[in-house]
């Protein structure tokens, strides 16, 4: 039995010989020696090491995690992001003292030995057995470049890292094995090259380069000889050395690697002690990782990027697949971002919703006829501080959003569109009373019906009474119209329509078959909405949105370009109904409830949408070129956007052309700027027989504050059962029950959603 030191643990003599067994098998290895069964030394227990000859000899060698780049699609940069920040650097591109300096402090025999340095074995061996410790190592700068692969190898997987770097002698006897084929393989040069730029250097900096930005904010290869060997130094015990946390350590360290600099003839003792008496010289620059560091406000666009990226199938077929290759990095990601719609976009938002509000906005614009993504942000920044989020309030909650928010009267251009291309004539009159109950029955798919009695739902205020034809009603945003459209046509055709104009829950659930969705009772993303209305811009083509345009991948310093996903485009309805809907829409910016949106110097069309108790407001609007929606509200559906203040603006009540509007007419109107003015095909509608006068009439229809030409419809789903909407203080506010069926689940914050008791 070996007898231990009296202070425990193994003697000096105990120390050598376990150190031995491994500097023995190194030699004999070396020496082509088959490897004898070192009974006395412990490596002749089974199991304790594989035969050294059935170790495979193909390294496999990842190729590094570097960072990605998003641009923009004018080529600016948004961010960039990666897993570990690295970039890959030749040795030419690598100061000379850089390279000195690290072979001098971790392996100054690299150049004269093998894959094992026996000397430094001994050497080793010999220091340890004097101090009754492990004080020196013996792994050479060979065989330290293996073991950092296999830790490359093993990602961001802990068990894996734990496995690559557990102190065993297996472990150590295949390090050898691999690091005697990458000597034969690769060269000194090679090897040096590699090992600098795979090392972890502290401070989230993978690899010299990335080491020499982050310390010093400059290029691996502008470093001076103190700069170079305080990097070297760090590579020991990154925590410990930490230049920025630990300044006297550091400069103890940089001045050991400067003295064996010396010591082993690299620089003379002259410049050695120089460079000792020289302060750190820190000029340190923050870690640039993230979608936090996007700019002009695109930290959603590019959690959004990365989110398509890892979805798609088009980059691996498995999410873990897709989730290697992000990590891995190396991306140059071209995207569809429109710099000059983003700034836009931004700019509007700050200007009329402050991130502090009670409520938030988010916005969208897309280009028909492409599905591109030009703008997404939102009043709260990305982020985790107060008054921040990481929530995209533009997308599905699959995405990265939340579970959506009611689109409300901005739903009705879709029925209406239903309507039209099942061949109801543009001047459809109906009675439209002031209140009214749901007809019942009401067609669905499959052969099923909806068939409540007794459910009420009413306009905004009492003297919305009707007839109104298609026109009025659009233009006014009459409830009891769409409601009596879509109990005509049936619910299918809708929310077939709504299928082809690519609109979906938010999340993810499928539509309720209910006449209710005529006033925009399913939760919908403001992505969905402005790509849906894309399709009446187009002439009814509909195309799925887009965020990537190219990828270009470095790998081993080979470059190729990856497959991206491609816009699905599909006829939605024929050009008639679009064209028909465009002239519908067209009216409201020009004289209804969304006349606040108007753009002056170019055709627009859009409408306007306020849900039940004003938890959401809307305005989806386009252009021949440009589509974008605007939604505001309060992400958790708790605030009612009743006596608030917005944008440092008090308003007793928001409607959707009131706070929605005005930020889509100024964001789309500097996206815009410089771009052609195309006109819509219109179409001449006839007007309905209302046995009124066709002029729109002398209601004060601009959808402000005094509540006119809201839509009314059914009980919020709050949890209070009280009606649902809120109209012109002149005018008594019905009290409306809908079925418990129709209640449309709350976001994932917990607040429900109602249904009907919609508005403008």
């Amino acid at each position: 039995m070996p007898k231990k030191r009296s202070g425990g643990g193994l003697s000096p003599t105990q120390q050598a010989a376990k150190f031995l067994g491994v500097s023995v098998l190194a030699g004999a290895v070396m020496a082509g020696i088959a490897v004898p069964a070192f009974g006395a030394l412990g490596l002749a227990a089974k199991g304790s090491v594989e035969g050294f000859d059935e170790i495979p000899t193909n390294l496999k060698r990842p190729p590094l995690s570097q960072r990605t780049t998003i641009l923009d699609s004018k080529g600016g940069q948004i961010a960039t992001v990666y897993s570990r920040d690295r970039t890959v650097v030749d040795l030419k591109d690598i100061s000379p003292y850089m390279q000195k300096a690290i072979v001098a402090i971790e392996d100054a025999r690299f150049y004269e030995h093998g894959a094992v340095d026996l000397k430094g074995v001994l050497r080793a061996l010999n220091k340890n057995a004097q101090s009754g410790g492990v004080s020196e190592g013996a792994s050479t700068l060979t065989q330290q470049y293996v073991k950092n692969v296999f830790v490359e190898e093993a990602g961001n997987d802990a068990d894996l890292v734990a496995q690559a770097t557990q102190q065993t002698l297996g472990r150590k006897v295949r390090e050898l094995k691999f690091a005697i084929q990458v000597e034969e393989e690769l060269g000194k040069k090679k090897i040096l090259e590699n090992y600098l730029n795979i090392t972890f250097f502290g401070q989230q900096a993978y690899g010299v380069e990335a080491a020499a930005q982050r310390y010093f904010s400059k290029s691996a290869k502008d470093l001076k000889v103190e700069e170079a060997a305080l990097l070297a130094g760090i590579v020991q015990s990154p925590s410990r050395y930490d230049p920025v946390n630990d300044e006297e350590e550091a400069v103890k360290r940089r001045n050991t690697v400067l003295q064996r600099m010396a010591d082993v003839h690299d620089i003379s003792q002259a410049e050695a002690d120089k460079a000792k008496k020289k302060p750190l010289g820190l000029k340190v620059s923050k870690p640039k990782n993230g979608c936090i560091t996007a700019v002009k406000g695109a930290g959603f666009f590019c959690d959004y990027v990365r989110e398509v990226f890892l979805n798609d199938p088009v980059f691996g077929k498995t999410q873990k697949a897709r989730a290697k290759i992000w990590n891995q990095g190396g991306l140059t990601i071209r995207t569809t971002l429109d710099p000059q719609s983003q700034e836009s976009a931004q700019a509007s938002i700050k200007d009329h919703v402050y991130k502090s509000d009670d409520v938030a906005t988010a916005a969208t614009i897309v280009e028909p006829g492409t599905g591109k993504i030009l703008a997404m942000g939102q009043s709260r920044p990305y982020g985790f501080g107060k008054n921040e989020t990481q929530m995209n309030l533009s997308v599905d909650a699959n995405m990265g959003g939340g579970a959506g928010y009611q689109p409300g009267s901005t739903f009705k251009p879709i029925v209406a569109a239903a309507a039209i291309e099942g061949g109801k004539p543009a001047n459809q009159v109906y009675s439209s009373p002031y209140e009214m109950d749901y007809p019942s029955p009401v067609s669905a798919c499959d052969g099923k019906s909806w068939n409540e009695k007794g459910v009420p739902v009413a306009n905004e205020n009492e003297t919305e009474v009707g007839p109104y034809d298609m026109q009025d009603a659009t233009a006014k945003s009459v409830n009891t119209y769409y409601i009596q459209l879509i109990s005509d046509i049936g619910i299918c055709p809708v929310t077939d329509m709504a299928g082809k104009m690519g609109v979906e829950r938010a999340d993810g659930k499928k539509m309720n078959q209910a006449p209710s969705i005529a006033l925009g009772t399913q939760e919908m993303s403001p992505l969905t909405m402005a790509s849906a209305y894309a399709t009446f811009a187009t002439r009814g083509t509909y195309c799925s949105p887009i965020a990537i345009e190219s990828i270009r991948q470095t790998v081993g310093g080979q470059k190729k370009s990856l497959p991206v996903p491609k816009s699905t485009c599909s006829r939605a309805m024929s050009e008639n109904t679009a064209d028909t809907i465009n002239t519908l829409l067209k009216g409201v910016v020009e004289d209804g409830t969304g006349s606040e949106a108007g753009l002056d110097s170019r055709a627009s069309a859009g409408k306007t949408g306020t849900t039940d108790e004003r938890y959401a407001a809307w305005f989806v609007g386009y252009t021949p070129n440009m589509a974008g929606a605007v939604w505001v509200g309060d992400p958790a559906h708790k605030r009612r956007m009743t006596n608030i203040t917005i944008g440092g603006v008090p308003y007793e009540k928001v409607f959707g052309g009131k706070v929605p509007g005005p930020i889509w007419r100024d964001m789309m109107a500097g996206a815009l700027e410089g771009k052609d003015a195309p006109q819509f095909n219109l179409v001449n509608i006839p007007r309905g027989d209302t046995g009124k006068d066709d002029g729109r009439g002398d209601e004060d229809d601009d959808g402000d504050e005094d509540g006119n030409n809201g839509d009314n419809g059914g009980n919020g789903g709050n949890g209070d059962g009280n009606n649902g909407g809120n109209g012109n203080p002149q005018f008594p506010n019905p009290t409306i029950s809908i079925p418990e069926e129709w209640t449309i689940s709350g976001n994932d914050n917990g607040g429900g959603n109602g249904n009907g008791g919609n508005f403008p």
